[in-house]
């Protein structure tokens, strides 16, 4: 096995188990949802309609930029438009899209989830929905980029959740973040007669700028 071999079945491996956390975790049902990696110039993606745990080293699926398919026999996910308009327009390496229960539910509901945890700062900021189209569209593709315009993810209406990262696991850390987010706002705003109180713009400026030195070096 060459080293391009090797790399691309370790990415594979990886994409597997990320997509089988987004079951296990609750963020998607049954073959919802969709992952993708980077790695040099081939996009490996979950397989539409296969659930993840059917999935083996042997189902490896690849396109390249332009959506072309160079690797496996399995159909890549119909979202293949929105994975690649990430990867064109941004210097993601990994994406997850998720069907996330309170995520989607607050996608109904407002055009930006409210500032209600400085969390938000480590997606970019205020979380926008991008405008509902149809399912594996290149118009949700579209509109879907506009909305991560300075942002590492959003909702989409009516739909789910695409969050981005340079690895597979800061994807997910950020889907996961999101989807919190949104069950936090929806749990504060549903009790009668009461106002969460939100950050203001300037609170969550502060909050990026003390990220930047999060974690370790």
């Amino acid at each position: 096995m060459s080293d391009d071999e090797a790399a691309t079945a370790a990415a594979w491996a990886e994409l597997i188990d990320t997509a089988r956390r987004t079951a296990a975790e609750g963020l998607v049902v049954g073959t919802s949802g969709n992952v993708s990696v980077r790695v040099g110039e081939l996009i490996l993606v979950t397989p539409t309609g296969v659930p993840y745990d059917r999935l083996g080293p042997a189902d490896t699926v690849a396109v390249d930029l332009g959506g072309r398919q160079v690797l496996g026999t399995l159909r890549p996910t119909s979202e293949i438009p929105m994975h690649l308009a990430v990867y064109r327009g941004t210097d993601a390496r990994a994406v997850v899209h998720t069907h996330a229960v309170h995520a989607t539910a607050v996608s109904t509901l407002v055009p930006e989830l409210p500032l209600v945890h400085y969390m938000a700062a480590a997606l970019g900021g205020p979380v926008r929905v991008a405008e509902y189209a149809l399912y594996g569209s290149e118009e949700l593709a579209a509109n879907m980029l506009r909305a991560l315009e300075g942002r590492t993810g959003c909702l989409l209406q009516n739909h789910g959740t695409v969050t981005y990262g340079s690895s597979l696991a800061q994807a997910y850390d950020r889907t996961a973040q999101l989807e919190w987010m949104c069950r936090l706002w929806l749990t504060a705003a549903a009790l009668p007669g009461r106002t969460p109180s939100l950050l203001t713009p300037g609170q969550l400026d502060e909050v990026g700028e003390k990220l930047r030195g999060y974690g370790q070096p």
